[in-house]
This record gives structure tokens, sequence and C-alpha cells, in this order.
């Protein structure tokens, strides 16, 4: 007998899920931060046994849609409500479920859910129980598992749990793939983590990043990255005073990509302005976020 199905993970912005994704995958696919809407695309990590396929399906946090950007975003969420074989519905102690029509499709549906409490080495024993029995009672057939993705406690029971409750399938993904999305993928996604790491209030919000080229040579890969901002004023601050900004920018990211692709990695980086992006069809559509 062998198991797959599709874990997708929903929650608002900023409870972790991407740290859980890294854990239960043990690698690190998704870029994390502390500030909200880190999470753009949906990411897939793969994680294989002998007999089980896990596919975990990292989704952007919930939000209410401010551009046309966040509109595909939600898209990303509403996809991952409609094929998951099992949701992990991921929580923290100290927050509220916004999104009413979203917690009320995982209640109403069929799907089995196991309910994430994250961030638990910040509370309490009396809080954590208290929330345990909140969303026990609001969803009876949910497993509800208090858990630090951070300091990796519960992850093995979270995962033992996945795999109970995994639907008999054979495997979706050739058994030896780790992820669905391409090493240019990750390199952006590396680079925009260093955007929303060094620039404050709207800046790395109205950022996005493209590998333009990628040449793999013997001992060393040569990277070309753009990084598209929505006007002139951004592209002052993000190139900084002398250029110090992104060299910085630059430096911390190619340490990054040379840990994730175990090679040395020349990276350049350049700054370009292209208007309004965040509500441009074409745009959204040239970045990957609208797809025919």
């Amino acid at each position: 007998m062998h198991k797959a199905g599709f874990v997708n993970i929903i929650g608002n912005p900023n409870v972790g899920k991407s740290t859980l994704m890294n854990a239960l995958v043990g690698e690190r696919l998704a870029i994390i931060t502390s500030k909200a809407q880190t999470t753009r695309h949906r990411i897939m990590g793969i994680v294989n046994g002998a007999d089980f396929q896990i596919v975990y399906s990292d989704t952007p946090g919930i939000v209410n849609p401010h551009y046309r950007l966040h509109e595909q975003m939600m898209g990303a969420v509403n996809s991952a409500l409609q094929d998951a074989d099992l949701f992990l519905l991921v929580t923290e102690v100290g927050e509220h479920f916004k999104n009413e029509e979203v917690l009320q499709r995982i209640i109403d549906s069929n799907t089995p859910v196991i309910l994430v409490i994250n961030k638990i080495d910040l509370s309490d024993q009396q809080t954590i129980i208290q929330k345990i029995n909140h969303w026990q009672q609001l969803i009876p057939r949910a497993t509800v598992i208090p858990a630090s993705a951070t300091e990796h406690f519960n992850i093995d029971s979270i995962f033992d749990r996945i795999v109970e409750l995994l639907p008999e399938n054979p495997p979706y993904f050739p058994k030896d793939e780790l992820t669905d999305r391409s090493m240019r993928f990750f390199v952006s996604e590396i680079i925009r983590e260093k955007l929303l790491l060094y620039y404050q209030k709207e800046i790395p919000y109205s950022c996005e990043v493209v590998v333009e080229s990628y040449e793999e040579k013997e001992g060393v890969d040569r990277i070309s990255a753009v990084i598209y901002v929505e006007r002139e004023t951004q592209k002052l601050i993000v190139i900084g005073n002398k250029g110090l900004a992104i060299k910085k920018v630059g430096t911390e990211a190619r340490k990054d990509i040379e840990e994730f692709t175990g090679k040395k990695c020349f990276l350049q980086l350049y700054v370009k302005v292209l208007k309004d992006w965040r509500n441009s069809e074409r745009a959204l559509k040239g970045f990957g976020y609208i797809t025919e």
C-alpha cells in the first residue's frame, strides 16, 4: 500500500506557515521574515518515504486585497482550498482567524484537518489549553496540535499524523524530486527575502525580483537578477548612498545562494522601475502571478 496526497498549509500572515513547512520538509524552501506577506507564491515541498509521498503546499497569508497582486495571492489560497487531501491550518496562540469565509469553507468541507497552534514557546500553559479547547469545539474533526516550528517542538507529531491521514495513492511526482519550483525561483526568493529584511515600510512590498540569466559553470554559477520597483524614488532607496544598500543585499543573498546550491556564485543585481506593477495585468503575467 502506498499513500500520497496534497497537504495544503493555510493561515493568516506571519503565523509561521513557511517555517513549519521548512521544518517538515527538512529544507529551507520558503523564505522567512518577521514581516507579513513574505510568501507571495504557492510553493510545493515534497517529502518521500518508501510507502508514502507528502506534497506540502505553502500558501500566501490570507489578506484583504489592496492590489491586483493581492488578488492573485488570494487566488493561490483559494486553489489550495479546493485541491487539498489534508488541511494544515496554522494559527498562533495570540491571534484570531479573521477571514470567516476561508474558515467556514474548511469547516464545511470533508477534508481532514490538522490544526497547528504555533509559537507556543511564547505563551503559557493555561492560554494554550484554552486555545486547544476553542479549536476543538470549532472544528470537532480536527487534530489539534500545539507546536513551535522555530524550536522544532511537536514537528514529529505533526508529521506522523499527516502520514496517518494520507489517502492511498501512487506518488504524484518522481521520488527524487524535492519541489516543483526551479532554481531560478529560489534564487529570486532569496534576494527578495533580503529586501524584506533590510528595507522599511513600503519599499520591500514594492519590489519584485526576476533572475534574467543563470549560467552554471564548473565551480561557480553566474547569476544576473533585476529588482523591479514602482517609482524612481524607490530605486534610489534600494540602491542606497554610493550603492551601499544594494551591495549589502547582494553580499547576503550570495551567501545564502551558495549555501542552497552548494557552489560558489557570482551575483549581479540591477534595479529597474516598472511603474505600478502590482496593479498591472501584463506585469503580473510576466512575473508568473497570472497564468493562462
